[in-house]
C-alpha cells in the first residue's frame, strides 16, 4: 500500500538531564546514530569562540527541553572533534543536523530566530513526531521513482511536502520525477524552493545536476577526437579527463568513471591529483545513494588503499 503522510505518531519521552547532553568523536555513535533509532537527535556543531553559536546553543536547548522528550539535543565541540566535523562536512558553524534512524533528515546552518527552531523541532517530532512517517514515505516514493512509477512518487513526495515544505528529499525527488517527465520548468520552480541552508544536500545537489543536463545537452562531436587523442596516446591524461567530463554531461556515468580511474591507476598525482578530485565532485553531484556513486567509490578506494 502506498505511505502517505497521515495522522501525527506521538514521540518517546526522556528523562529531562538526558534532553540535552555533550558528546564526543567516541560516543557519536551512541549518542546520535544508535539513540536516533528510538526517537530523533538534534546535533548542534558549536565552538566557544563563536558568537552566533552563544546565541543559538541556549535558544535550541530551550526549544528542545519545551518539546517535553519528544526530541533530544547532542552538542559537539568542534575544535575537540574535528575529525567527526569534516565526516559530517561542517563548513561553518554553527551547524545544527537532526537524526532519525541512524541517518541525519534535516538541518540548516547559522543562528536562527527561536519561532523557526521551534518550527524545526515541531517538524522533527516535537509536537508529533512524523519524522519517522515521512522519512519512510520518502525512501516508498524512491523505490516508486526507481520502479518508474513516476506518478506515485511524485503523489508520494507532495504528499511529504505538505507536512514539511522544506524538506530536501522530498523536493529533489519531486523534481526529479519532473525532469524523467520532461517539466523542467516545474522542476525548477521545485528546486528553486530548497531553502539556502540545505542547498548542498547530497539529494539537492544530484537533482540540480540532472535538471541541468535536461536543459543543456551536451554536444558530443568533440568525444571522438578525444577518443581518437586516447587510442593514439593512451597516456593522454587531459584528454581523458576532457572526455570524463563531456562523458558525465551526456549521462554516461560508467564511462566517466573508468576514464578518471585510469588516471588515477596509472599516476595519482597527475596535476595534482585532478583525475580523483574531478571524480569526487561527480560523486557529489550524482549523490551518496547513486548506484554509480556506490560502484565508483569502491574502485577508487580499491586504488587508493591498496
Amino acid at each position: 500500500m502506498t505511505m502517505m503522510i497521515g495522522e501525527q505518531v506521538a514521540g518517546t519521552g526522556a528523562g529531562a538531564a538526558e534532553l540535552v547532553k555533550d558528546s564526543d568523536t567516541k560516543r557519536f555513535v551512541a549518542d546520535v546514530i544508535e539513540a536516533s533509532r528510538k526517537q530523533p537527535v538534534i546535533v548542534d556543531v558549536w565552538a566557544p569562540w563563536c558568537g552566533p553559536c552563544k546565541q543559538l546553543g541556549p535558544a535550541l536547548e530551550k526549544v528542545v527541553r519545551q518539546a517535553n522528550g519528544k526530541v533530544r539535543m547532542v552538542k559537539i565541540n568542534v575544535d575537540e572533534n574535528q575529525q567527526l566535523a569534516a565526516q559530517m562536512r561542517v563548513q561553518s558553524i554553527p551547524a545544527v543536523f537532526a537524526f532519525v534512524n541512524g541517518q541525519p533528515v534535516d538541518g540548516f546552518m547559522g543562528a536562527l530566530p527561536e519561532s523557526q527552531l521551534k518550527q524545526f523541532v515541531d517538524r522533527l517530532g516535537g509536537q508529533g513526531g512524523m519524522a519517522e512517517e515521512i522519512e519512510a514515505a520518502v525512501a516508498e516514493a524512491r523505490v516508486m521513482m526507481e520502479q518508474g512509477d513516476l506518478q506515485t512518487a511524485a503523489q508520494i513526495f507532495a504528499s511529504v511536502l505538505q507536512a514539511d515544505r522544506e524538506h530536501a528529499g522530498a523536493l529533489a525527488g519531486l523534481a526529479r520525477c519532473q525532469i524523467a517527465a520532461g517539466d523542467l520548468e516545474n522542476a525548477r520552480a521545485t528546486l528553486a524552493l530548497v531553502p539556502p541552508a540545505k542547498a548542498s544536500d547530497p539529494d539537492v545537489l544530484s537533482a540540480t545536476a540532472a535538471l541541468d543536463l535536461a536543459l543543456n545537452p551536451v554536444d558530443l562531436s568533440e568525444a571522438a577526437t578525444l577518443q581518437a587523442a586516447i587510442d593514439r596516446n593512451p597516456d593522454d591524461f587531459q584528454a581523458r579527463l576532457d572526455l570524463a567530463v563531456l562523458l558525465n554531461g551526456a549521462g554516461e556515468r560508467a564511462e566517466a568513471t573508468e576514464q578518471l580511474l585510469y588516471v588515477i591507476r596509472k599516476k595519482r598525482d597527475w596535476n595534482e591529483e585532478a583525475a580523483r578530485k574531478q571524480l569526487v565532485k561527480f560523486f557529489e553531484a550524482w549523490g551518496p545513494k547513486d548506484e554509480f556513486t556506490l560502484a565508483g567509490r569502491r574502485k577508487l578506494s580499491s586504488l587508493l588503499f591498496s
